[in-house]
């Protein structure tokens, strides 16, 4: 089904690597919730407080982990709201939470419009909880949300 891991291997070329803040509860549960269909070869969470050769790689793409989660398929990197739409098309869309989920954000369109709202919710949560920003970016005065 879907594994943590912090190394991209040989053992998870053509897998789905979703890039996530393992720390934020709305994001745990979502990555915990979602399913992709069994010809992607599976769903494999990656930490992104956990130094990794994908963080590595969205941080060389310029990619702000601390403003949208990464989905890499292949060689190509899906940021925020393209992430998930793309998950969304991918899923297995068996059981509510994955039938809802791919009626919402199966349109870029919907998904760049509810992306934003989603992950200031988020935030509002992990300021709530004092948790400190990734800043996979190295930003000055950037470690709180």
């Amino acid at each position: 089904m879907f594994h943590y891991d912090c190394r991209v291997t040989d053992r998870t070329r053509g897998r789905a690597l979703l890039l996530y803040d393992r720390e934020c509860p709305l994001c745990e549960l979502y990555c915990r919730r979602v399913r992709v269909n069994a010809a992607t070869g599976g769903l494999l969470l990656v930490d992104a407080r956990t130094p990794s050769e994908l963080l590595a790689q969205v941080t060389a793409a310029g990619l702000d982990i601390d403003q949208g989660m990464v989905l890499k398929l292949d060689d190509q990197l899906y940021y925020g709201a393209d992430a998930i739409a793309a998950l969304a098309l991918m899923s297995s869309r068996l059981g509510f939470f994955n039938r809802i989920n791919y009626w919402i954000f199966r349109s870029r369109a919907v998904s760049r419009c509810l992306y934003p709202v989603l992950r200031s919710m988020r935030n509002l949560v992990l300021k709530i909880l004092h948790k400190h920003r990734i800043n996979n970016l190295g930003k000055a005065n950037n470690d709180r949300f």
